[in-house]
Formats: structure tokens, C-alpha cells, sequence
């Protein structure tokens, strides 16, 4: 059964069975069961075209491709959110490391994680999954990738 979400009026699956049906196999792997795309797998983590960088599962805004840097790690890498709102942060303890998680503030979905060793003012890089973005370049023919 989905729900509506207040802040966007996006309807958002509420099982499972239901994620399953609007996502990918790798897409429903990574954003609801906290899995990790191939480095270097996905064509975002060279995108260069202009727009906003959202959620898959919901839509949600979340970074803006003015952030976007080339990181050298094979996911794309962002110095900043597009509101502070729109990710929430989570300790990771798992494999035997210590890290902060990224999701969706709206849908829950996992994105990847935030290091303290980006450029610029804000000293920060969000590694996030390509497959778990999609890219509104804002052009009329409505399609985003992801």
C-alpha cells in the first residue's frame, strides 16, 4: 500500500513488495537495504550536465550538480545538500568501520555517506550511489536518468 507524503504529495510505497515494483533490482538493493553500487559502475560519477540530483525512490531534491566534484572514487561526490532538510545523517558501524550514513530525509532511502575530506567552504564530500539519483536536467521531455 503506498502513502502520501505530506511535504512533496508524492505517493511512496510502504512495503517491501511495493518498493520492488517501482525500483531496479540494484536500485532496491542500495536504497532500501543499505547496499553499496560498484565503484566507477554508474555513468553519474563522470555526469557532467547541469540540474538536480534526486531521489529515486521519491523525488526529493537533494544535491544540485553546482556541488558535484570529481572525488576520484568512482561514486558521485557532492561538497553540499541542496536544503538542509532534505538528507538525514546516521552512524554506521558496519564492517568494521566508523561512518556517517546519508538517506532521504522524505523516504528513508539510503544514499550513501558524508567524509570530512571534501573540498571548498564546507569541508565535506557526500558519496552517494549513482543508482540511487536521478538527474532532472530540467528538459521538457520530463525524463530523468537513474
Amino acid at each position: 500500500m503506498n502513502k502520501t507524503d505530506k511535504k512533496t504529495g508524492t505517493a511512496t510505497p510502504s512495503t517491501s513488495e511495493d518498493w520492488r515494483e517501482r525500483l531496479t533490482p540494484e536500485q532496491f538493493h542500495v536504497t532500501r537495504e543499505h547496499g553499496t553500487e560498484r565503484a566507477f559502475s554508474h555513468p553519474y560519477h563522470e555526469e557532467k550536465r547541469a540540474g538536480m540530483y534526486r531521489c529515486v525512490c521519491c523525488g526529493t531534491p537533494l544535491f544540485n550538480s553546482d556541488t558535484k566534484f570529481d572525488s576520484g572514487t568512482g561514486w558521485p561526490s557532492f561538497t553540499d545538500v541542496a536544503a538542509s532538510d532534505t538528507v538525514t545523517k546516521h552512524e554506521d558501524k558496519s564492517y568494521g568501520m566508523r561512518r556517517v550514513e546519508v538517506r532521504c530525509a522524505t523516504c528513508d532511502a539510503h544514499l550513501g555517506h558524508v567524509f570530512p575530506d571534501g573540498p571548498g567552504e564546507t569541508g565535506l564530500r557526500y558519496c552517494i550511489n549513482g543508482c540511487a539519483l536521478a538527474l532532472d536536467t530540467g528538459e521538457t521531455d520530463g525524463n530523468t536518468s537513474g
